[in-house]
Order: structure tokens, then sequence, then C-alpha cells
């Protein structure tokens, strides 16, 4: 790479990791400017996914006030992202491109329409348990864990927009505030970088330069974003989710 091109990668990491943090789909930002400083795409995918690890830690740390409390759901949620995002790593290492890329979109614009209409499902769920006497489940279930898994998979396999899909599927389970949610979904997203990255280190090549460039602006970018979604209200952050989801799906459409 020369200097601009090391500088766009820089940058992209940056925006990368503050669109991670605060909603998802920074794989989308960073994915086609290692492509474009010529990066084969399965070697841009596994050097992506290797930078994005302290983003993804970053932005988890920057919402550490947002995770108290979620302890044991936290990890319950982690052994499952831990699993699906070493099966998402295998399939990247084992399948064609295509074989993912064709359902992309379509779980993209699903995960929206469940983030859409979160609330007035969330309402409507909550009238059933009280007219039934029940309450809901801390941990959402084996339902949203087997959801949060597959999910995984998929971030494995890919990342961008895995993050949508984490917030739809536990704004929809569990009763809990958008920015609790989002605090667990960048620890999800962290547990499936790191694991699919160690993963990658034993048998796929990856480029140290994009890699190391794309961890350090990341890193920072974790930081901006925590300090920027932590103060969006539940409104605003639906609203962002929503426009960040079709600009993703229009881009994978697009590819």
């Amino acid at each position: 790479m020369n200097t601009w091109e090391m500088l766009a990668v820089f940058t992209a990491g940056i925006s990368a990791g503050a669109i991670n943090t605060i909603v998802g789909s920074g794989t989308l930002i960073t994915f086609p400017v290692l492509l474009a400083v010529g990066l084969p795409p399965v070697t841009a995918t596994v050097s992506n996914g290797l930078g994005l690890i302290p983003g993804s830690v970053s932005g988890a740390i920057g919402y550490r006030e947002e995770l108290r409390g979620q302890g044991r759901r936290v990890l319950k949620f982690a052994a499952g992202a831990l699993i699906g995002g070493l099966t998402g790593a295998t399939l990247l290492m084992s399948l064609p491109p295509t074989a993912f890329e064709t359902i992309v979109p379509v779980l993209v614009a699903l995960a929206l329409v469940l983030v859409i209409l979160q609330p007035r499902i969330s309402k409507a769920v909550q009238r059933r348990r009280e007219h039934s006497g029940t309450h809901a489940r801390t941990d959402g279930g084996p339902l949203l864990f087997a959801g949060l898994m597959l999910a995984s998979v998929y971030g494995g396999y890919f990342t961008a927009a895995q993050g949508i899909i984490y917030l739809s599927l536990m704004g929809m389970l569990l009763d809990d505030t958008m920015q609790r949610l989002n605090a667990v979904k960048n620890v999800l997203a962290a547990v499936v970088n790191s694991v699919a990255a160690l993963f990658f280190l034993f048998v796929a090549d990856f480029d140290w330069t994009a890699v190391v460039l794309i961890a350090v602006g990341s890193a920072l970018g974790g930081q901006i974003g925590a300090r920027i979604g932590r103060r969006l209200s539940p409104t605003v952050l639906r609203a962002l989710i929503v426009v960040v989801g079709t600009a993703a799906i229009v881009q994978l459409l697009l590819r």
C-alpha cells in the first residue's frame, strides 16, 4: 500500500469502529476499501475480522455502565456467539462466497422490519403476559439463544450487519432498554470477531498492514462511537439502525 491507501484504510477503520459500536455494519465501510487497495476478497474478509477486534472490545468497554447487572445473560449469549462465530469462520473457508451473500440482504431486511415493529410487538407481548400472569425471562429463553447463535454464524462468515440482527432479536424477546441491549451487542460482536480471527490465524492468508491500520483505527472509533451512542434516545437509535441497515442492503445488492 502507498501512503494514501494506508490513510484510507486507517480512516475506514475509525469509521467502522464508531458505527459498529453505535449500530453495526462497519464492515460495509472497511471491506470495500480493502478491496479497492488490492486485497483479494477472502484476504480482505480475514484481515478485516482481525482488525476489528480492538474496535469491538473498545466499544464494549465504552458501554461498561450499561453492562452492569447483565453478567449471567452476557455469559450465556457469549457461549452461543463463540460456537456460532467459529462455525461461520469454518464455513468461510469451505463454502463459495455466493452461498451466504445470496441470503444476507434478506436477513438484514428482516432484521430491520423487526427493529421498526419492535415497540408494537413488545407492547403486545407485554399485554399478553399481563393477561396470563406470566413474566418475561431475563435471558429470552431458548429461542433467543438459538437466534443469536445463528446470527453469530453469519457474523463469523462476513460480520456486516450482524449487530443489527442481534439488536432486532434481543429487542423482540427481552424487556430491556435499547442502550443496555446495545451494550450486549458489542460484547457479542467482540466474541465473534475474536474467535473467528483466531481461527483465521491458522488457516487463512491476511495482510498485516491492513490488520494494524484497522485495529488502531477501530479502537479509536469504538470510543468515539460509545460517546455518541450512549447519548442517543431509543427512537433516534432505532432510526439510525434503520438508516444504516437500509444502506447495507443497497450496498450488498449492488455488489
